[in-house]
């Protein structure tokens, strides 16, 4: 798997996990302590490759390893 395929992949698992989790982007983006815009720009693809600290920061408001954004 390439980067460009792992960084798409990143954001379609943060709104799979947090549908899952019944959170709207905004309530996630508050829980993780992410500006909303960062969050609805992540699952879009907008922003290709998000810090590490901002996806530990999501992973940990979803209750997770880093490691399950990235299967």
């Amino acid at each position: 798997m390439n980067n460009s395929q792992v960084e798409n992949l990143i954001g379609k698992q943060i709104k799979k996990l947090r549908l899952k989790n019944n959170l709207t982007q905004e309530k996630l983006s508050v829980k993780a302590g992410v500006p909303y815009t960062t969050l609805t720009k992540i699952e879009s693809g907008v922003i290709r490759r998000p810090a590490v600290q901002t996806i530990a920061q999501i992973a940990k408001a979803l209750d997770i390893k880093i490691d399950d954004l990235i299967k």
